[in-house]
Order: C-alpha cells, then sequence, then structure tokens
C-alpha cells in the first residue's frame, strides 16, 4: 500500500478535511508509486490561512536574527538529508540525478543567504530639513503571504519564496504543483525539524482550481507570489488587482541565443545544446531559439546535431543520462503535439519523437529534437514548448539577429556567443531580457542576484537576492521630532 501524506497546517500534519487523496507517480516508471497526498479542499485552504494569520503578530515581532537563526538550522537538516531530497527529486520529478543533487545545493545556499539577511540593514537615515527632526526608513512585513509554486524545481523555487518571506516576518502557506507535492513535504519536514512555530509556515497539497483562488482571494492574504504558466498568471493578477494585494508573477520564456561569426564555435555549439536539452527543456531559461548569423549557420548546425544525437536519453536516476523524461504523459502529449505542428512549419533535423527501444516503453520520454529554417512568425518560434525542442533561425547580420530575438511576447533571459566588445555592450542596451549572458548558457542563475523578466515572461519584480526584500516588505517612513518643542 503506498505511504499517505498530509497537509502540514499550524504546526500539525493533517489529512485533507474531505478525506481525499492525490497519486504522485515516478515519470520514468508511472507503475512506481511514489505516495498518496492531501487532495486539499477550500476547507483546508482556509485553515493554512488563518493559521498563517494567527501565528503572524508573534512571528513579525521575533527579532529578525531569531527568524534568520530558524532557516539556518534549517539549511544543516537539508544538507544532512541532500542525498535523501535528491533521490526524491529524481524519483518525483524525473530529472537527472546530477541536476536533483545540484538543485538540493541550492536550496541550501540560499537558506542560507537568506538566514544571514535577518542581519543586514533594512532601511536608511535620510536628512531633514528640520535639525531637530529625525527621518529613517525601515520596512514592514506584508503579512500572509501564499505561494504557489512549478514542479519543474520543486525544492529550489519554494525555498527561494518561503526564505526571503519568513525572515522578513512574514507567514506563509505554500501550494506546491499537484504533480510534485513529496518534494514540498521534504521542505516543510526539514521547516518542522528545524522549529518553525506553529502556524508560521503552512503546507497545503492538491490541484490548483478552488484551493489556488482561496490563496488569493481570501481577506487574510496580504501578497501572493506565483511561478507557472502565464494564463494562470493573468488570473492571478487580475484577483490580486480587484483586491488591492501585492502580487509577483513569474511566467513564460522563450529564449534566444545569438551566435556571430566570430564566436567559438565549440562552445556555442555545446552550451546551446546543454541549454536546450538539459533537464528535456523544462526551465523557464532554457534555450529555445539560437539565431545564427551569416555563413556560419550550416558549420554550427552540423556541429549542434552532432553533440545532440550523442546525448543518452534515459532516467534521471543513472548517472550518466543526459536527457531525463519529461515530468508527466499530459507534457509528453503536448510537447509532441507541438513537434507535429511544426514539422509543417519548418524542416526537422533531428528527433522528432518518442526513442525507440523497451527502455522507453513505460516513461515520458520525447527525444531532443532540432528544427532548422524557423520562421520567425512561426508557432515554433513564437510559442514555449517548454520541452526539448530548439528552432534555428538565420539572420543576414547583427542588426537583424537582435531584432529577431526581441519579436516575441517573452522577456526571461539571452545569450550572445561573441568574441567582439562592441557587439555584447549593443546587445546588453536592446536585448529585451530580465537576464542577459555573454557566451554562456541562457539556464542557470544565482541565488544572491535578482531573478525575472520582461514583457509576458514576469509582472515585473524580482526574485532572489535583495530583490526579493522589495516584495516581501513593505516601505515605512519614520519622523521622529522632540517632544515639548
Amino acid at each position: 500500500m503506498a505511504e499517505l501524506f498530509r497537509n502540514f497546517i499550524d504546526g500539525a500534519w493533517a489529512a485533507a478535511s474531505a478525506g481525499q487523496t492525490l497519486t504522485s507517480t515516478n515519470p520514468a516508471d508511472p507503475a512506481d508509486v511514489i505516495g498518496e497526498f492531501a487532495s486539499s479542499s477550500l476547507a483546508d485552504a482556509q485553515s493554512a490561512i488563518a493559521a498563517a494569520h494567527g501565528a503572524l503578530p508573534a512571528w513579525r515581532a521575533l527579532a529578525p536574527h531569531a527568524r534568520g537563526e530558524i532557516l539556518r538550522k534549517a539549511a544543516d537538516l537539508l544538507e544532512a538529508r541532500a542525498a535523501e531530497v535528491a533521490s526524491a527529486m529524481v524519483r518525483e520529478n524525473g530529472k537527472t540525478i546530477i541536476e536533483a543533487r545540484g538543485e538540493t545545493a541550492r536550496g541550501v545556499a540560499l537558506l542560507r543567504y537568506y538566514s544571514a539577511e535577518g542581519m543586514r540593514s533594512v532601511g536608511e537615515v535620510v536628512p531633514s530639513v528640520n535639525p531637530k527632526t529625525f527621518i529613517y526608513t525601515t520596512r514592514a512585513p506584508l503579512g500572509v503571504v501564499s505561494l504557489i509554486t512549478p514542479w519543474n524545481f520543486p525544492v529550489a523555487i519554494p525555498i527561494w519564496k518561503l526564505a526571503p518571506a519568513l525572515v522578513y516576518g512574514n507567514t506563509v502557506v505554500l501550494k506546491p504543483a499537484s504533480i510534485t507535492p513529496h518534494c514540498a513535504v521534504l521542505v516543510a519536514q526539514v521547516l518542522e525539524a528545524a522549529g518553525m512555530p506553529a502556524g508560521v509556515f503552512n503546507l497545503i497539497t492538491g490541484g490548483g482550481g478552488v484551493i489556488g483562488e482561496e490563496l488569493v482571494k481570501n481577506l487574510k492574504v496580504h501578497g501572493v507570489s506565483f511561478t507557472g504558466s502565464n494564463s494562470v498568471g493573468r488570473r492571478i493578477a487580475v484577483w490580486s488587482a480587484e483586491r488591492g494585494v501585492k502580487f509577483q508573477l513569474e511566467m513564460g520564456g522563450k529564449n534566444p541565443v545569438i551566435v556571430l561569426p566570430d564566436c567559438d564555435l565549440e562552445q556555442a555549439a555545446t552550451v546551446t545544446m546543454r541549454g536546450a536539452f538539459g533537464y528535456a527543456g523544462q526551465k523557464c531559461t532554457a534555450t529555445s531559439r539560437a539565431i545564427i548569423v551569416g555563413e556560419v549557420y550550416d558549420r554550427f548546425t552540423e556541429l549542434l546535431i552532432a553533440k545532440t544525437k550523442a546525448l543518452k536519453i534515459g532516467p534521471g536516476s543513472e548517472v550518466t543520462t543526459n536527457v531525463p523524461p519529461v515530468v508527466s504523459a499530459d507534457q509528453q502529449r503536448d510537447i509532441l503535439a507541438a513537434i507535429e505542428h511544426g514539422k509543417s512549419e519548418a524542416k526537422l533535423l533531428c528527433g522528432g519523437g518518442v526513442p525507440k527501444g523497451e527502455a522507453f516503453a513505460r516513461g515520458y520520454y520525447v527525444e531532443p529534437t532540432i528544427f532548422g529554417d524557423v520562421p520567425s512568425n512561426s508557432k515554433l518560434a513564437q510559442d514555449e514548448i517548454f520541452g526539448p525542442v530548439l528552432s534555428l533561425m538565420r539572420a543576414r547580420d547583427f542588426d537583424e539577429a537582435l531584432t529577431l530575438a526581441n519579436d516575441v511576447k517573452f522577456g526571461l533571459s539571452a545569450s550572445l556567443f561573441t568574441r567582439d566588445l562592441n557587439a555584447v555592450q549593443e546587445y546588453l542596451g536592446r536585448m529585451e531580457a530580465g537576464i542577459v549572458k555573454v557566451n554562456s548558457e541562457t539556464a542557470g542563475v544565482e541565488p544572491q542576484v535578482p531573478f525575472g523578466g520582461m514583457k509576458e515572461s514576469s509582472s515585473h519584480s524580482r526574485e532572489q537576492g535583495r530583490a526579493a526584500m522589495d516584495f516581501f516588505t513593505s516601505v515605512k517612513t519614520v519622523y521622529v521630532d522632540r517632544a515639548g518643542m
């Protein structure tokens, strides 16, 4: 019988109020059942929000250093369980064991980074026009915040939201993606063991729908941080705006690399391949377009295809695997449908279906797929596929390449391959993306600097680094005058 996992509300583990559950399985082998998880109802969401609301006064009154100390303990505990968490992530999420280890280590780093924020300045002293008036700014927590997180980074993204939210004095309700609840349970166990007071952190698992709406519309909620699809993000934005609630959205990407003729083509092909097909392309920062300038198109394509065909497809539990299964049957179906449509728009150069063989019969596998001579107005060039699909595009010159790179509704990340400093400066100024890189992978970010996109990739706030403080707090300006004057 499958293990049963519960919600974590007000410091206790509790089954869903209606007694319903959902099943989590291994995308490399769906017959491998990870467990049964609480399928939460409206009442469960309301209970979690009420617990966070009740815990807020004492938590916000606690010294920031004391809040940070709990996060530091959580970092140590997560580090001690790193091998277990990484293995659980591979089993539930499908990513390679190497990526899972890296993500777990990133969770540890995020907890340590934000634990130190409890000792850093949150304001400044500002001179007054009146020499007897003392003016300074400080920061106040928003209150109860709802965190709605996706399946592709089931440890790192919840932690990079909850750690700053907590250290700045907010209380939290976390709702992870319904297909990766186990990783969120492990994070909750770590926080519980670190001594998190009851009600400060709450976890509810289950589908979006009614739960997600309640996490935004409940009058006790003061902020919402969401990572996921544009369609859901837009609904959250509308609901939040109607209530005047602060919201933060990180959504899609259609991330380009630009390849100039003077670059190191071996480096450009290797890094482009890694950015497009690592974790089967299931990253919002994954490379999905390569725009190649001039006569190097054919040579770059030849190198890229050779490197792609050498990739090993297989279960993430095998350390030699480069391309793991995608996360679910629905994800596989949608990616394959996009590939099938793409065959009518451009030339299929590599991949294009499910890999053949007994080893791939059970899991949700998709071959690394490359299309050539992709038109800029095609669905391949414009729509986020969120899978191992790369579109190659030709550009006559650098100016056209930049125009093509910006000719999408998204603006998350981008990279340029070149040795030309003048081209780098032009690209850095004109590229419409929140993360711009040079001679490196579009995917992969560091926790101490801001993360977020432009255009329809984001609500224009930023996560991680000190930028997280801007979302999870409100500025308070304080005037102090002398009594009796």
